[in-house]
């Protein structure tokens, strides 16, 4: 039977016990760094396969480095305390996986990271689709531009510049749209509000580059490879004009929360035929069976964790 439990201060814990003091530092300022992870629950194997949790691990701990956060733990042994909590939760579905490390400090007023203590914690939720469209999403531009590196990097996911991104998603969801495309400062394009963007022209696959204020996306580096080595696509990273999305022939987002998924129309004008294109399926459908340990030349990506 499956149970929802935290890792908390070192130790494995029910959930409601996992509760921190209102006057933590992160609480306040957005000190902290976060991964999603996804755990994908295979029926046929009766194990969890935890997509390039490693990948994720190693990213974290780089957003740990910008805010001055030692935790006290390497990626390995983050992957060690995930597979324990998964065999201890039970759960046989998929899972949106959790790890945060925050500063830990119960102090306001102070802005000097050099003064503050640390903390890791994780928890694990059952989780489905995180975009709620059964097609290609209907997105638009947003009037909230993503921030810049010397702002906030966004390469990494600290939890404070997160804002940008909710400010982005409510104004399209509000809207009556499914998501949005953020540019840079200067108006190019940048991704979606938790996305990365690809653009294909011509079979070409063309992606805006990290320096674009993007995170450097485990799933973007996933649909790369599958691009390249799969379909044998040219991949090119260069800055992307707004207004080539209208003519694009295809364009999708990728995310570990939202997958690979088709961008129908942008701006009240459909991309193409406004359906998920030839290759964006093709993609998403080697991606589908890779999470899931399904496809043996990728099966290397997953983390297999038998639950009982």
């Amino acid at each position: 039977m499956s149970q929802s439990l935290a890792y908390f201060r070192g130790q494995i814990v029910p959930i409601e016990q996992a509760n921190v003091n209102v006057m933590t530092h992160a609480l306040h300022y957005g000190t902290a760094v976060f991964e999603g992870i996804r755990g994908n629950w295979s029926d046929s194997e009766e194990k969890m396969f935890v997509y390039r949790m490693r990948e994720h691990y190693i990213r974290l701990l780089l957003g740990c480095r910008m805010l001055m956060m030692d935790i006290g733990k390497t990626a390995d042994e983050l992957c060690d305390i995930t597979e324990n909590l998964i065999k201890a939760c039970g759960y046989k579905q998929d899972l949106y996986i959790r790890p945060l490390a925050y500063k830990s400090e119960e102090l306001i007023a102070n802005l000097k990271l050099q003064d503050l203590s640390s903390d890791f914690t994780l928890i694990m939720v059952p989780f489905g689709a995180y975009l709620e469209s059964d097609g290609a999403l209907n997105c638009c531009t947003s009037s909230w531009r993503r921030i810049d590196d010397t702002i906030i990097p966004p390469r990494v996911k600290i939890s404070g510049h997160y804002v940008n991104s909710i400010l982005a998603k409510t104004e399209a969801t509000l809207a009556g749209f499914d998501e949005a495309i953020m540019l840079t400062p200067d108006g190019f394009v940048s991704e979606g509000s938790g996305e990365n963007l690809f653009m294909i022209n011509d079979g070409k696959l063309v992606i805006p580059p990290v320096s674009d204020n993007n995170l450097t996306g485990i799933t973007r580096d996933s649909a790369i490879t599958i691009a390249k080595e799969d379909l044998g696509m040219e991949v090119l990273e260069r800055r992307i004009r707004r207004s080539e999305l209208y003519f694009a022939d295809e364009v999708f987002l990728t995310g570990t929360a939202a997958h690979i998924q088709a961008v129908g129309r942008l701006d009240s004008r459909n991309i193409a035929d406004g359906e998920t294109g030839e290759y964006t399926s093709a993609i998403n459908e080697i991606y589908q069976k890779a999470i899931r340990g399904e496809n043996p030349k990728y099966r290397g990506w997953c983390t297999e964790v038998s639950v009982t």
